[in-house]
């Protein structure tokens, strides 16, 4: 009886993918494929959507390109917005190699940035350096520890990740919401109530020769090293097997649920480092600037990426251009702010449209000789 593969809906032989030799270039190829067919997609929809507002949509994304790319100004402007990107997408892409779906990013942001805000307080004289390492310390693990509890609950009692980690992000938020604006408010915070500031000697500085802070240097080295764990070692093998096959990975003696759990430490631990980053290079305190939906902006990321950290960087380029815009767009064009995330939602459907097409077309197929 011969074996018969099953790729996107499809059976395949592993025969035929074994003596087409065009195979895996063509299976490359229809990666990239789907992600630029779905920006185009949405491109299309969102100007139908322009026209029916009474806008032109070549001036739109030609404005979009002068306020994301067209100077060093807004290049920079957008380079910083991709920064906490690069880390919230981190937090979906790597629990995605086991098959989990985890869009409570957002918690663990402002519970990282918190977190780091106040170990930093009773720091003061401390040489800066070692705070920083220190805030960048408890972020990353206020980040873990918070999406750790879906892993958890994922292992442990078999409850949908993807429900419980959104549920959590709004029990994050709230947390945030009640700490900052009672026990740990800076009295003199009377518009926007904020924790004590950090202290100009423990803000992290630019990279030298440009205004870009080093969040962006970290989110790129993040995305590498999480590629290799992926891609290059036998635990990022053990997740992607688990993904591939919970079933088969059990009968393998893999340890499925400590996988899991790990999983959601790591990608949590990013997302915490992000709201680290933004309380250090940005804002120099907590407050309600850190909710400002970078983590479900990691959820269109990874997808669009097809949970390839290495995918990450350029796609939290595009979508940090597209926000850097939005000031820009709102101007010039009498656009309402709220249009920029009408943009990102288009984007969305059609990324899920083009993934329900992931291994549907024949062509990108194995084909046997003979």
């Amino acid at each position: 009886m011969s074996s018969v593969a099953q790729v996107g809906g499809q059976a395949t032989s592993p025969a035929a993918a074994a003596t087409d030799r065009f195979y895996p270039a063509r299976r490359a190829l229809e990666t990239v494929a789907g992600p630029v067919a779905a920006l185009l997609l949405a491109a299309i929809g969102f100007s139908i959507f322009l026209l029916l507002l009474g806008k032109s949509p070549t001036d739109f994304f030609a404005l979009m390109w002068k306020g994301a790319f067209a100077s060093t100004f807004s290049l920079e402007n957008t380079l910083q917005r991709a920064a906490p990107l690069l880390l919230t997408a981190l937090c979906v892409a790597v629990p995605a190699q086991l098959g989990l779906v985890i869009i409570g990013g957002e918690g663990a942001v402002v519970l990282g940035g918190l977190a780091a805000a106040v170990i930093a307080l009773p720091l003061g004289g401390v040489w800066p350096p070692l705070v920083q390492i220190l805030m960048a310390v408890a972020g990353a693990a206020a980040g873990a520890g918070w999406i750790s509890i879906t892993g958890l609950l994922r292992a442990r009692r078999g409850l949908n990740e993807t429900v419980v980690s959104l549920v959590m992000a709004y029990i994050g938020i709230a947390l945030f919401n009640h700490l900052v604006e009672g026990p740990l408010r800076d009295p003199a915070s009377l518009n926007k109530p904020s924790t004590y500031g950090i202290g100009d000697a423990n803000m992290m500085g630019p990279i030298p020769g440009t205004e870009l802070h080093p969040g962006l240097a970290v989110g790129v080295v993040a995305c590498i090293l999480c590629w290799v764990l992926i891609s290059k070692t036998s635990l990022g093998f053990s997740m992607r097997v688990t993904g591939g096959n919970l079933r088969a990975a059990q009968l393998q003696g893999l340890p499925v649920q400590r996988l899991i759990i790990l999983a959601c430490l790591i990608g949590g631990g990013c997302a915490g480092l992000a709201g680290m980053i933004e309380v250090a290079a940005v804002h120099g305190r907590a407050n309600a600037s850190l909710i400002a939906g970078y983590g479900y902006a990691g959820i269109l990321i990874a997808f669009l990426s097809r949970q390839n950290p290495l995918a990450i960087i350029p796609m939290s380029v595009l979508l940090g251009g597209i926000g850097a815009a939005g000031g820009l767009l709102q101007r010039r064009m009498d656009l309402p702010d709220a249009t920029v995330q009408v943009l990102q939602g288009f984007i969305f459907v059609a990324i899920l449209a083009s993934e329900t097409m992931q291994g549907r077309i024949a062509w990108f197929q194995p084909r046997a000789k003979g």
